[in-house]
């Protein structure tokens, strides 16, 4: 799609191909209409601009092979248009890079920043990369870490590289563990959690995670790193499936919540910690191993922040 000086795209017409048929017309624009904001999407949608075979359609209509989608005009950000990401996280995340080599970056993700946008967000760590790494026109996220949780991220530079760690995270190549700062004396003879964990959706569109029978399998290894008394434990936790939430759910599943928890956590045990200046989820993905695909492995470590090792030292008095 060229875009002309006054940065409004022609009239289109897009024929659907067979192996597109039966995707509803929103999906099949979000992925034609490269850089269109899905908020102008839905808009010509629902003021019903776009036209399938000349007549007018809702936005959950199913496409058939052989449709002709008409797409109005519509008035796009320049190429050269600077995604709107703060300059201040650009130089928090660039700084956060612990590995980077040809294929692959390994960052610290800060707490609190989204790994990608959406819900609400307009941008995230993958966002903010490509505008950091405007050469890298493949990047892709690895795997995930909750907005809250901060540590270890791995983001490719090659498909190659993507589909590789994908291989390796699948079978059992990936090591990663996790600090968690958790409620409660945790015992050193409890080594691990196994527990079925399913995903429920409540209707304010928040994804919630459940221990239940009809859940998929889920095993986290865990080991006692310090203790503070009976009041609170550090945890290792390597989770050996990768469920949503998988750690913090299976800590809460064995009675000793995540400090900072929001949705699986102790309000009380929080409170305490948040007096302390513990302002954050104590949830830290701090060494990672992986299989390089020249035989090689790459075996990282990640430090706290600065407010977890403070709060840290705190309890420790």
């Amino acid at each position: 799609m060229t875009n002309t000086p006054s940065q409004t795209s022609g009239v289109q017409l897009l024929e659907v191909s067979p192996e597109l048929a039966g995707q509803r017309i929103d999906n099949f624009l979000r992925t034609q209409l490269k850089g269109v904001p899905k908020t102008l999407i839905y808009r010509i949608l629902r003021k019903g601009e776009v036209r399938v075979n000349k007549g007018r359609i809702k936005p959950e209509y199913k496409l058939q092979a052989g449709d002709l989608v008409r797409v109005p005009p519509l008035r796009l950000p320049e190429r050269d248009e600077v995604a709107p990401v703060a300059q201040g996280l650009l130089d928090r995340l660039e700084a956060a890079i612990v590995h980077e080599d040809k294929a692959l970056i390994v960052l610290n993700k800060p707490a609190g920043i989204a790994v990608h946008g959406g819900s609400g967000l307009s941008f995230g760590v993958i966002e903010a990369l490509r505008q950091l790494r405007p050469e890298c026109k493949e990047l892709e996220l690895v795997h995930r870490l909750d907005r809250d949780t901060s540590g270890l991220l791995m983001v490719a530079k090659k498909r190659s590289m993507l589909r590789h760690l994908h291989q390796a995270l699948r079978g059992d190549g990936v090591d990663k563990r996790y600090m968690a700062l958790v409620r409660g004396r945790w015992e050193t003879s409890k080594k691990q959690v196994n527990a079925p964990l399913l995903k429920n959706t409540l209707r304010s569109g928040e994804r919630m995670v459940e221990v239940t029978e009809e859940g998929k399998e889920a095993l986290t290894l865990f080991r006692v790193l310090r203790r503070f008394g009976d009041f609170a434990t550090l945890v290792e936790a390597k989770p050996v499936t990768g469920r949503t939430h998988q750690i913090r759910v299976h800590a809460r599943h064995a009675g000793h919540s995540i400090a900072g928890d929001s949705k699986y956590g102790d309000e009380e045990f929080t409170g305490v910690i948040r007096d302390l200046g513990g302002k954050r989820l104590f949830l830290h993905a701090y060494a990672l191993k992986v299989p390089l695909p020249d035989g090689g492995e790459l075996a990282l470590e990640a430090p706290v922040d600065e407010l977890w090792a403070q709060t840290l030292e705190k309890l420790g008095e």
